[in-house]
C-alpha cells in the first residue's frame, strides 16, 4: 500500500502530531485553505467516511469528537469553523484514506473544503 497517512503514522514521513489517541492523529495541513487547517486522520486504513461508517462507527465517533476537541483548542469555537470530509472523485477526495478537515480562524469563502 503506498499512503502518505499511513507512511506519516507509522514515522516514515515526519509530521508534528498535534494529538494522538485511539482513533486518529492531528496534523497542520500544509497546503492551508484557511488561517486553521488541521486534518483529523484515522489510524486504521479506511478509504472513505460511509466506509467507516459501515465497518467502525466508533472510529467516526471518535474522530469527531477528536476535531471538536481541536477546534477548541485552536481557538475556533466562538468565531466556529467547518469540518470537511470528501468522498470520492466527484467530492474531490485526493487521498484514499480517512481523514476530516478543520477549517477556521477567518470568516470561509462557500468553496473552501469542497
Amino acid at each position: 500500500m503506498d499512503c502518505i497517512f499511513c507512511a506519516i503514522r507509522d514515522g516514515e514521513i515526519p509530521s508534528p502530531k498535534l494529538v494522538e489517541n485511539e482513533f486518529c492523529y492531528v496534523i497542520r495541513d500544509i497546503n492551508p485553505q484557511a488561517a486553521v487547517h488541521l486534518l483529523v486522520i484515522a489510524k486504521p486504513h479506511v478509504a472513505n467516511i460511509a466506509e467507516a461508517v459501515d465497518e467502525c462507527p466508533e472510529l467516526v465517533s471518535g474522530m469527531l469528537k477528536t476535531a471538536v476537541e481541536c477546534a477548541r483548542q485552536e481557538g475556533l469555537e466562538e468565531g466556529g469553523y467547518r469540518l470537511v470530509t470528501n468522498l470520492g472523485e466527484n467530492g474531490c477526495q485526493s487521498v484514499k484514506h480517512l481523514h476530516i478537515h478543520v477549517l477556521g480562524g477567518e470568516k470561509l469563502t462557500e468553496n473552501i473544503g469542497k
